[in-house]
This record gives structure tokens, sequence and C-alpha cells, in this order.
């Protein structure tokens, strides 16, 4: 039977073991080859045999406890809110008579406890109206084979209200607070986790809007428009200033200047003639031309990129949380540690009832609050440190992920280098000393990035602004005009303004042999050439040097000239590989994979596939629609650098992963304490049900201690 992939929104997961559970199911199906859950992005990726129908695949997730919905394509999102749910302010209500009287029990003053009528039905109301989804969740856990901590939750408070229950008929001590306390702190607890997701990514859809609707293509010795789906191998295409390049092609006719900034992240514009060729997803900046089509659709560069992106995104493996690997095992020795309780004391004792308050104290100090609270609490409080310091975690796992990295790739331009051309040398080769006041007054007319370097170099030195006439542009070669009292001025290629190089030429320019070159000509003699670079932000020297000093692999990744990639990476200390198409960026970043978690840093399309294939992706400000959407962590950067950032990002996450572990240590010191006091009765279900309270509270208020992190005070 032919495989088929399906992809599904999934709906109704609270936590990662929801995610876990749904995959052990459905992967017991033997029609099933794998099946993938996504919980950040609440998607499921199922690989199946003919032999299952659409209804078959819904009717299994529908069993699990959730519900599904097909995906017709890879750009469908599914919304998310931020708004607490019903259940969630209902309990808070419900719980606010019991904090206010269990602080006045813990005063002296039993008053204050609502009467046991008014707690049994607060209490009822909890558990058979509010509590459906542990139940729904913890019945489903157990139909799949994997206990979580819905079942913990169910069974605990269902054990609460029934024994609250009978002592209340028997005219004994009632423990109802305790049910819904526990409800309203797990509740809270998803919710936290809940809010640290973000919707369904939507790089795939981002690529294809490079591409135009329609396209003029010449048919029958006529320009006619035409729909990019019924453009074909062999159809001669029309490009002018601005137009988007639809396919990949050889230009036929005309030059040009274009920029592939989309498609390399990289700030040169290349210029175009007769027989070169153009990529699909490239935009004219200068010039015109023809071109004809040599692949189309899914077969160019950008299609391929695109289905390689979504492949990439359909087989990464989620994360495991460290909470529901132990809740595993911990669930059922809890509820196996209950029994025996029970049993025990019933035996040795004689007093069911006595036996029955011993066991539900076990489940209730058990009942793991803390431990739901642990890492969405800490994850929360170290996203608001980042938030406040450039740095945007798109959910959870990426948090999580960025504090464990031990390599980072950095994409060139944008992320270590500014990201745009400067004038970084000058020679100046006439008595005229308003050389670059000329230069500008001509460059003022060109749209061309050298040019606007050029006019903004002028302007930061106060250059004289002339006027000039008879203004000509010759695409990919330079523009020329007249200037009176100068004379005709040309600016762009040595060829050109016909430039004569002697010996100073020659060393001006092996001085500065990563730069772009700009020649200027004055009434056809050479009169001064200038050197434009991409030049380092001002923090990344020290950004390498930290990331160095915290056992952390800086390398640059590049689609630039190799002897570009040399220069910057030979000024920071570290490796740099040049000239790499998005493929050779993505099985570099599986190459360092084989020894370390490995971030990578982007702000262009051609990083979207590595940062897809890293364990983490990162974008910088001011990064492409598709770097962001590929990326989980978004770097803000300031106008004097930013690069730090970076450094800010993986530090954070270290310091949230260490107060994850503190959490946790706190939600099972109390375990460990407590069930052995609570299997021979030295604790009650009241006692428990507060030193449960307070594993909770001493869980929030260490998380709380992130937000007092000062990282400019304590990192930098």
């Amino acid at each position: 039977m032919p495989t088929q992939t399906h992809t599904l929104a999934i709906h109704g997961m609270t936590c990662q073991a929801c995610a876990t559970r749904l995959e052990k199911v459905l992967n017991k199906k033997e029609c099933v080859e794998r099946a993938d859950v996504n919980f950040a992005t609440e998607t499921l990726t199922l690989s199946t045999t003919g032999d299952a129908s659409d209804d078959e695949i819904l009717t299994w997730i529908k069993k699990t406890g959730f519900t599904g919905e097909f995906i017709q394509n890879q750009s469908q999102t599914t919304p998310h809110s931020d708004t607490p749910p019903y259940r969630l302010i209902t309990l808070g209500v419900l719980s606010l008579p019991f904090w206010v009287g269990m602080a006045g029990m813990m005063t002296g003053s039993h008053a204050l406890m609502p009467p046991n009528w008014v707690q049994f039905i607060l209490a009822s109301i909890a558990q058979f109206a509010l509590a459906v989804p542990f139940y729904k969740g913890a019945w489903a856990g157990i139909r799949g084979g994997l206990l979580g901590m819905d079942v913990l939750v169910a069974l605990g408070t269902s054990m609460i209200w029934a024994y609250s229950t009978y002592a209340w008929l028997a005219g004994g001590h009632v423990y109802f607070e305790a049910s819904v306390m526990i409800l309203t702190f797990v509740s809270l607890g998803k919710y936290l986790e809940h809010r640290t997701k973000t919707g369904s990514l939507n790089a795939l859809s981002k690529l294809m809007e490079l591409l135009p609707q329609t396209v003029k293509v010449k048919r029958d010795n006529a320009w006619t428009d035409v729909a990019l789906s019924d453009v074909k191998v062999g159809d001669i295409l029309q490009a002018k200033h601005g137009d988007k390049i639809a396919v990949d092609g050889v230009i036929t006719y005309g030059q040009g200047d274009i920029t592939q900034a989309h498609l390399t992240g990289e700030s040169a514009y290349l210029s175009k003639t007769y027989g070169d060729d153009v990529l699909a997803g490239s935009v004219v900046v200068d010039g015109s031309f023809a071109y004809q089509a040599k692949a189309t659709g899914s077969q160019t560069a950008l299609g391929q990129m695109t289905d390689a992106l979504s492949h990439a995104q359909g087989t990464k493996a989620p994360i495991a949380r460290l909470a529901d690997r132990v809740a595993g095992v911990f669930v059922p020795v809890v509820v196996g540690l209950s029994v025996l309780t029970l049993l025990a004391n019933w035996y040795f004792l004689g007093q069911f009832d006595t036996a029955l308050m011993r066991a539900v104290a076990v489940l209730v100090i058990a009942c793991p609050c803390a431990l739901g609270l642990a890492t969405p609490t800490a994850i929360m409080a170290g996203m608001g440190v980042a938030g406040r310091h450039g740095v945007q975690f798109l959910d959870a796992v990426a948090l999580e992920t960025a504090g464990q990295i031990g390599a980072i790739a950095f994409d060139k331009t944008g992320t270590l280098t500014n990201g745009h051309l400067v004038v970084v040398d000058t020679l100046s080769l006439t008595d005229t000393p308003t050389l670059l006041g000329v230069s500008a007054s001509i460059e003022s007319h060109s749209t061309h990035p050298l040019a606007r370097a050029i006019t903004a170099y002028a302007h930061d030195n106060h250059a004289p602004t002339l006027t000039a006439q008879n203004i000509l542009s010759q695409a990919g070669q330079g523009i020329q005009g007249d200037i009176t009292g100068v004379g005709v001025v040309k600016v762009g290629t040595s060829r050109f303004v016909h430039a004569d190089l002697g010996e100073k030429e020659h060393a001006f320019i092996q001085a500065n042999p990563t730069a772009s070159l700009v020649f200027v000509a004055v009434d056809d003699k050479l009169a001064g050439i200038f050197a434009l670079a991409d030049t380092l932000k001002a923090d990344a020297h020290t950004l390498i040097d930290k990331l160095k000093a915290d056992g952390i692999t800086p390398v640059i990744l590049s689609g630039d000239r190799q002897s570009v990639v040399d220069s910057v990476a030979g000024e920071l200390g570290i490796d740099g590989y040049g000239e790499l198409s998005p493929q050779d960026k993505s099985l570099k970043i599986k190459e360092l994979q084989k020894t370390h978690k490995t971030a990578m840093i982007g702000d262009g399309i051609n990083d979207a596939l590595a940062m897809t294939t890293a364990d983490i992706g990162m974008a910088v400000g001011g990064a492409t629609d598709v770097a962001t959407g590929s990326a989980s962590v978004r770097l803000i950067q300031s106008d004097t650098g930013g690069a730090m950032s970076v450094y800010h990002a993986h530090k954070i996450a270290k310091l949230t992963l260490t107060n994850i572990k503190q959490n946790l240590f706190f939600a099972f010191i109390y375990n460990i304490i407590g069930i052995p006091l609570a299997m021979i009765g030295v604790l009650n279900p009241m006692i428990a049900s507060i030193a449960m309270a307070l594993s909770s509270l001493s869980v929030l208020a260490n998380a709380l201690r992130l937000k007092g992190v000062d990282l400019k005070g304590k990192i930098n």
C-alpha cells in the first residue's frame, strides 16, 4: 500500500503529556507508520497506509480524548486565545471562600470556614462540572496505557470529595477545600503552560509571497498578462524595475541589477546581463530585461527550498519534559502507595474510615500541583525577563533548548554585521576638494544601494550639494551627469568610467580585498575610488568572547563570498564558511549537531531551512517574514549594536532551566517527606492539603525570583 501523509490540527491538548499520549496511541495502530505530534503548533503529522480513511483517523483521535481537523495546506493556522478559560475563572471564584476559611483556621478562627453544606455545594460544582477535562484526560490516559497527572488529579479529588461527603453525613471533619484547591492549582498551571505556546508557523506561505500572481509573457509576438501557474518552461517573461522574478530563467535581452536578499540574506546587489541566470523570488531594482523560463513551480530553487522546509518542519522531534517523564513512573507508584496504605491500615487498625483518611492523605500530599507548576511558572518568569531585554521566546520549548546549546551558527550579514554597506575607505586622485560632494550629487539620482551608501556618507560629512544635469544611467554599470564648473562626472564600475589604474590605485584595491569598489571620473580622468563594506556590530567582539567563555562554539555560515567571510571570521577569531546555499547551511548544521545542541541565527529566507534543521532558530530584528516564521526566538537589536541579545537569550534560558530544576526539587521534597508521614497517619488530609498548597507556593515564589534578574548588572 502507498504511504499517505496527513496533517491535522489537534484541539483539546493542555500539556506535553497530551501530545505524548496521542503519539503513543496512534503509533500502536497497524496502518500507522509514524505519528508526530507538535504540542507547540497543536498539529499532528501522520503517515499511514491506504487502509486508513479520514473518518477512521478522526475516530482514533476522538477516542484518545481530543478532536482533529484535517489541514488542507501548510499555511492554514489554528487560532489561539490568551483569555483564561471559564473553568479556571469559575474555580478561582469557588476557591475564594476556602482561602478565607483556611486563613482563619491558620490564625485559630474556625468560624471563617463556610458551613459544611456550602462547602459541599461549592466542591460538587467544582468536582462534577469543572473537573470534567481531568476525568476525560485520565480515562483517555488509562485507555492509552500512559498514566499522567490527570489520573492523580481525578482520583485524588474524587476520593477527597467522596470521603468528605461521607464524613459530613456522619458528622465528621470534611476536607472539601482540598479538592477545590487541587483543581484550581492544576488548572492554573495548565493555563500558564498554554500561554507559552505560539500559533502555527506560517513560513511556507511567506515563501510563496515572493512570487507574483501574474506575469508578462511573450505570446504571439505580444506581451500578455498570464497567471503564474500557466507559465511553462521555454516561455519568455518580462521583468522591469520593482518586478519579482517569477521562475528560474536565463536573460535573453537587456540588463539590470537584482537583489536576492530574500533568498540569500546578503546585502549585495547583482548585475545581470545577457546569458546570466536569475532565480525565482529575486527583485529587479534597476534596469529591465527579458528572461526565458528554465524551471517553474516546485522545480525552482525557491520551490525546492519550500519543499525542504516543509519536510524539516514535519519531521522535527518534540522535546520531552522532565516532569512528564517522571510522572509516567510517579503516578502509578503513588496510586499503589495509596492502595497499600488503605489496605495495610484497615488490616492492622480495623478502622476503615481511618484507613481511608490516610489513603486520601497520600493522594493529596502527592497530588502534583507543584509538579504541574514547576515548569510553566519558571518559563513565564523567564520570558518576562527576556522580553525586557530584547529577547522574545515564542514557546517554552525554545527557551528550554536555548539553555542547552553548545554551538551557535551565525549568518554573517545582519547578525554579526550591521547588514548594510558603508564607506570604509576613500582614495582621492584630484585636487578638487569637493570629490565627495561631486560624487554624491550624481549618486543622488540612483536608487542603487552603493549609491545610497555614498550619498549617506556625504551627508554625514557635510559635503556640498551640487546641481547635476543630463543624468544618464546604465543598469549594472553606473551613472553619469554634467556638473557646472566641474565637467562630466561618471560614477560606477572601473569599466564604466574607463579607469586607468596605476600603482596607487592597485595598492588601494589590495588594501580593501573584501570591499565593493566605486570609481569616480571627471572628464574621463579617474578622480577617486570609494571602498564600501558591511561593518561588524559594535558589540560583536564582546558577544563572541562571552560565548567562548561559556563553552559555546560560534561559527559563521554565509552565502557571501568566502573572502568576505574569512575577513569577518578572522577578525572575530572564529571559523567561517562562505558561498553556502540554503541546503549547504542545513548540512553544516547537521554536522555541528553531532557533538552539540545547535542554534542558527539568521535574518534571510536562505536561513529558514538551517533554522528549522537546527535545534533552535533565532531571528534578528529586521529579519524577513520567512526567517521570523522559521525561528522560535526573536532578537530585538538596538541601533548601536544588539549582537549581545544572542548571549542574553542563552543566559536567560540557562537561568530559567536552573530555576525549573529547583522548582522540581521543591515539588518532590514535600512528597519524599510527606508521603511516609501520611501513610502512618502523622498527616491528615487537611494538613496534607496545606502542605500541598505550600509546595505550590514555594514553587511560585522561587519562579518569581527570576523577575529580579538584572542582565546588564549580572551577566554583561
